[in-house]
């Protein structure tokens, strides 16, 4: 890839606020630098929005509610299916924005844009299909009509591992279902949302109906729009921390919320399992995105029978791994964000090999320009190690042994998140009482990859609540409104 080629892309880019239409300026003076992690150079310097931005963001959120909201389903749906067919178009663009920005191989980072583009797909359907009911009452007396109306002006938080499918997977149910929105992108990561809005301004978004705030201080300016009456929707992806504090401050206006939260995934591979596709499977749930990804596969629990021999399979595919900025031909491990998520992969594969496991492959940091760690397989991993309480986020694949399948289970949910959960067996009815037994919103049974923008994803326990993408995803942007009619034939 030509630093042309970049350089071209990057000037394409907007580096202000997305403010009524309008590509403004911010006013408090700041800017933030945006950084390539596999290199630690300057990509861009974008604004650093204000208090005073952001209320300004809430105003015209406010004033832009009822005429978006008035406006016929058909027309928004159309709009959301015109941004989808740019984003085709655009496809290469929006890839290598995101790998530089963020740093995932292009290969990944293109499978990112025809994920991310499938939500706009999706929901540009679903605003023609928001539906109600009428029908009588019980008693007989009067006919109840029950109808679903936006929930109002919207704000999005969105995190920096993937750019561009978290943005379409809250903006677009959003705007689908009536509500207009604000947006907040990770400040390591918002270069690829400041252009998603500008490929939605020429797909003929209506100014004011999406504002976009990028900031280095996501509280300062949170805690204001949070505290405005007019605010009705909360929609977080993040970790778990900044969720409850997020919680506790959306609570003094009884806000609509979705909270998308942190992850400890098990794969659990029974004695049973077609070893080759588990392998594939591990690789796929692990070491996508880098490891970065809250579906990640934490905690590997093999059966003690085959442990070994899993362990043997993806070392050798892993010592494989080609490392590199991700606009290099063939690499499949590109940088960490930032060098602290370097500092706590090593600490969490240190704190392991300290406590008993054994190092297969990887487990350190690599010299040079950018953040990267090795690809690192840990076997018999002990009870306690900090590795099997805390989500990685890094390309560290740890593997625990179990007895049976009451073990396997006990250990799968020893943990308090409760995100999504991966179990490879060639028994089906183990398969049936393991999607039941495994505290977890997601399953993949013998499948690697979960994620679809027609499925419902989400988490229990301390791995959030709602629901983002599916028919559930529309209905967390909608209010259910009752009304009841006298009998018309009385």
């Amino acid at each position: 890839m030509s630093s042309s080629t970049e350089s071209d892309l990057l000037a394409k880019v907007p580096s202000q606020l997305f403010l009524g239409g309008e590509w403004v300026d911010g006013t408090s003076g700041r800017t933030i630098d945006v950084t390539d992690p596999a290199t630690g150079l300057v990509l861009k310097t974008i604004a650093d929005a204000s208090v005073a931005d952001a209320k300004r963001a809430m105003d015209i959120a406010a004033e832009t509610q009822e005429s978006w909201a008035a406006t016929a389903p058909r027309v928004r749906g159309e709009i959301l299916r015109g941004a989808f067919d740019l984003l085709q178009e655009r496809a290469q663009e929006f890839a290598l924005l995101m790998t530089l920005e963020m740093g995932k191989p292009l290969a990944e980072a293109r499978g990112e844009v025809t994920y991310g583009g499938e939500f706009l797909r999706w929901f540009s359907e679903e605003a023609v299909r928001i539906a109600g009911r009428y029908g009588s009452n019980p008693e007989g007396t009067g006919r109840m009509i029950v109808t679903q109306v936006p929930v109002g002006p919207s704000y999005l938080i969105t995190p920096w591992n993937f750019p561009l499918a978290m943005a379409t997977r809250k903006i677009a149910p959003a705007l689908a279902a009536g509500c207009t929105a604000i947006i907040k992108p990770a400040a390591l990561t918002p270069l690829t949302t400041l252009y998603f809005a500008k490929l939605l301004q020429d797909a003929g978004l209506p100014d004011g109906v999406l504002g976009v705030l990028t900031t280095s201080k996501s509280g300062e300016i949170t805690s204001p729009i949070l505290a405005d009456t007019r605010l009705r929707k909360l929609s977080f992806t993040g970790s778990t921390p900044v969720g409850v504090a997020l919680l506790k401050e959306a609570a003094n206006n009884v806000l609509r919320t979705s909270m998308e939260l942190g992850g400890n995934a098990p794969f659990i591979v029974f004695e049973d399992a077609d070893l080759d596709k588990a392998v594939e499977g591990a690789l796929l749930a692990k070491f996508r995105n880098i490891g970065e990804a809250c579906t990640a596969a934490n905690r590997f629990i093999v059966h003690e029978s085959i442990a070994d021999e899993f362990a043997r399979r993806v070392t050798e595919r892993v010592k494989a791994f080609r490392i590199g900025r991700g606009t290099e031909e063939g690499v499949t491990i590109g940088p960490l964000i930032n060098a602290d998520a370097v500092s706590k992969a090593k600490s969490l594969v240190d704190d392991a090999v300290n406590r008993g496991a054994t190092l297969l492959a990887g487990g350190s940091a690599i010299e040079g320009a950018g953040t990267f760690f090795e690809p690192t397989v840990v076997a018999g991993v002990q009870p306690g190690s900090d590795i099997l309480r805390e989500e990685i986020f890094g390309p560290v694949l740890s593997i625990i042994p179990f007895t049976d399948e009451a073990d396997a289970v006990a250990k799968a949910n020893d943990t308090e998140y409760g995100l999504v959960g991966y179990v490879y067996t060639k028994d089906l009815a183990r398969g049936q009482r393991l999607i039941e037994s495994v505290r977890t919103g997601m399953m993949g049974l013998n499948v690697g990859v979960v994620s679809n923008a027609a499925a419902p994803f989400g988490g229990v326990k301390q791995s959030g609540l709602g629901r983002e993408g599916g028919f559930e995803g529309i209905h967390e942007y909608l209010s259910t409104k009752y009304t009841l009619t006298p009998d018309p034939f009385a």
